[in-house]
């Protein structure tokens, strides 16, 4: 049977950055010593860190999909790296496990995405223009 494409691409995404999750906790563990308390801790974060590195990569896939219009495209994306970031942090206690922790976490989350989703959307809309000017 033949793999999908996408699921393909989206493999091969997620192992290509997938290594920069051991990084991630790296640099956590740098700023905040406390992060490491045991074997136990170093281990699950460098696995977390290391799923949450492949997922991240993988969902940039919906970007493949042509069919999809921008909007579905970034709404499935936000709402993917939302899950996964606040999996990780909740599975890692990096952000306590409270109702209103998770409120500020959640719209500075959102804030900082649509944020960067308009710089980069701007960015490539102002390139493309530009691009077809010179084609002309």
């Amino acid at each position: 049977m033949k793999m999908n494409k996408y699921v393909k691409e989206f493999l091969h995404r997620g192992l290509m950055f997938s290594g920069f999750g051991p990084v991630i906790y790296g640099i956590i563990a740098l700023f905040e010593p406390a992060a490491i308390k045991d074997g136990k801790t170093v281990l699950v974060a460098i696995v977390s860190t290391y799923i949450l590195a492949f997922l991240q990569a993988g969902v940039s896939v919906y970007n493949m999909v042509e069919s999809w219009s921008l909007i579905k495209i970034a709404f499935l994306r936000l709402a993917a790296l939302y899950v996964i970031y606040l999996s990780c942090y909740l599975l890692n206690s990096w952000l306590p496990f409270d109702v209103m922790n998770i409120v500020w976490f959640s719209v500075i989350f959102v804030l900082i995405y649509v944020c960067v989703w308009f710089i980069v959307y701007f960015s490539v809309r102002k390139t493309s223009k530009t691009l077809n000017k010179n084609l002309k």
